[in-house]
């Protein structure tokens, strides 16, 4: 199945994000993350993603008489290339904008239900700005946007680091005189 396909689900997006930065996580500890979803739901999706190589097996134990799996994320296979999104149709554009949404109130949802939640101790974010750019405004944003984070991502679990869900938006708006303006 197309990678695309696989990941225009919120729960498989989640269970992505989830085992991000190379963690290795039972089904049951993806279960516990994404309470929300049943575990019949989160089952299906995890052997989803290892049926498509997307996740893969890290180990195996055998717990109250059951073989509990240990998964992993095989972070090329998790990936749409530049060339797949590029050739993305418009619905699939549509389809993967509301799984990432979807995903991301899920998580933000599950973090506020946390007891210990506390947004202005966590400098939880979520502010938009319409922004007026030139192509090349937009290219050196986006490259610098990319310098900013790239680095952070090869960070790993451990040494007091928390997982962060960070997810940067940019489209242009519709603006029905803009073709007034090209003119």
């Amino acid at each position: 199945m197309d990678p695309v396909e696989l990941l225009l689900h919120p729960v498989r997006l989640r269970i992505v994000h989830s085992l991000a930065g190379g963690r290795s996580l039972t089904t049951q500890q993806l279960c516990d993350r994404i309470p929300d979803a049943s575990k019949a739901t989160v089952y299906r999706h995890v052997a989803l993603l290892a049926e498509a190589g997307i996740l893969e097996e890290a180990g195996q134990q055998r717990v109250r008489g059951f073989v509990e799996r240990h998964y992993r994320l095989q972070p090329a296979r998790a990936t749409v290339s530049a060339e797949r999104a590029a050739a993305a149709t418009v619905e699939e554009h549509r389809r993967a904008f509301a799984a990432a949404m979807a995903a991301l109130l899920a998580e933000y949802s599950a973090y506020l239900d946390d007891p210990a939640a506390d947004p202005a101790r966590d400098q939880v974010g979520y502010r938009q700005h319409a922004l007026w750019l030139t192509a090349a405004e937009r290219e050196e944003l986006i490259a610098g946007m990319r310098a900013a984070i790239v680095p952070h991502l090869a960070h790993e679990p451990g040494d007091g680091r928390e997982q962060h869900l960070l997810s940067p938006v940019l489209f242009p708006m519709h603006d029905v005189a803009r073709h007034d303006h090209d003119s």
